[in-house]
């Protein structure tokens, strides 16, 4: 358990392999699997839903970091501590990835994110990919005694403390969070590389988070946005890394409707429509190289579990060979946070 393989690399980690490949695109889907009104959902039946999710092929079971409640974001994620979710999740589950987007890294020690993720790692199987972020809900700052003007210095800071802890045993750390000696290791260390992602860009420039991350978790767009900013990614990952593969995931809300030929009207940050559209929106996101979409149920008129059913039997195995034509069209509202591209789109 405390030997560190500095040879390892993230594409041999068991959540990531679950999760990409080059070409190919995969679907994960956030706690809580639930549609609800308000901010503060049931989580009933949870455990059997991520089972299913499971059984059926979905890639990631999602978690998200939501301390405080703060009625105007209109969402408290899965209510219970993400690391403490996760360890109960992982208990229910086998094979299927567990993933946060995202921790936030400037509210908690960058010691104590380690060890619970590298924790969640081991007693997982190695199914962890960690998805961090700078945070978005101001409040949240000054209740932890955090200054959110410096919130992008402290991510980065946290972020490659980190990935030097899980990595190196007894590394010597000088930085204003950590002090480390070289009589002093943190234990235990993943089973691998842990798979570290950046969300939003957490007031980092792009060119920074395609040679220090192993992928990017960003906003939904419409096709040819995404497009564009799939390109600018890989552009970046090549230029940081030649020949280096660095997935590109993206959240959307999905209503899904009961006429599977329904055509799409926007919602927040996703869509309504028939599950034809969902195939063809989503394979032309493939087209143009997401690896990976998170579905949030949250706006749903319909149970999430039967949407769970229907995605996961009639999309999924057609999402393998489907080919689309040309982009599937839908305006997307566009999302506030954009504009400020030190948030997380999904904390």
């Amino acid at each position: 358990m405390l030997n560190v393989n500095p040879m390892a690399t993230v594409d041999e980690a068991p959540g990531f392999r679950r999760m990409f490949r080059a070409g190919r695109l995969t679907l994960g889907v956030f706690f809580p699997i639930e549609a609800f009104k308000g901010d503060e959902p049931s989580m009933h039946d949870q455990e059997r839903l991520a089972q299913r999710a499971e059984a059926l092929g979905y890639a990631a079971l999602w978690v998200r970091d939501v301390p405080l409640r703060d009625p105007s974001f209109g969402d408290l994620g899965q209510i219970y501590d993400p690391w403490v979710y996760l360890g109960w999740i992982a208990a229910h589950t086998q094979k299927i990835a567990l993933a946060t987007g995202s921790i936030v890294l400037p509210l908690r020690h960058p010691l104590h994110v380690a060890k619970a993720a590298a924790s969640i790692d081991q007693l997982s199987g190695g199914r962890l990919v960690l998805g961090v972020a700078s945070g978005d809900r101001p409040v949240e700052f000054p209740a932890f005694g955090v200054d959110i003007e410096r919130r992008a210095v402290l991510f980065r800071e946290y972020f490659e403390v980190i990935r030097r802890v899980l990595q190196l045993e007894y590394p010597m750390l000088k930085s204003t969070a950590v002090v480390l000696a070289a009589n002093a290791d943190l234990v235990p260390k993943p089973l691998g590389r842990l798979p570290m992602l950046v969300t939003g860009n957490s007031g980092q420039p792009l060119p920074w988070i395609a040679g220090h991350a192993d992928g990017w978790i960003t906003y939904p767009r419409g096709i040819d946005r995404q497009a564009e900013t799939v390109t600018r990614w890989r552009g970046e990952v090549h230029a940081a890394r030649p020949g280096a593969f660095k997935p590109f995931v993206q959240s959307l809300y999905v209503d899904l409707a009961d006429d599977p030929h329904l055509a799409p009207t926007p919602i927040h940050l996703g869509f309504r429509a028939g599950r034809h559209f969902l195939l063809s929106f989503l394979d032309s996101l493939r087209g143009v190289g997401v690896n990976h979409v998170i579905l949030n149920f949250k706006y749903g008129a319909r149970p999430a579990s039967e949407v769970l059913e229907e995605i996961g039997t009639e999309v999924l195995p057609r999402l393998t060979d489907a080919r689309a034509d040309k982009p599937a069209a839908v305006e997307l509202e566009p999302s506030d946070a954009e504009v400020d591209d030190t948030v997380a789109p999904q904390h």
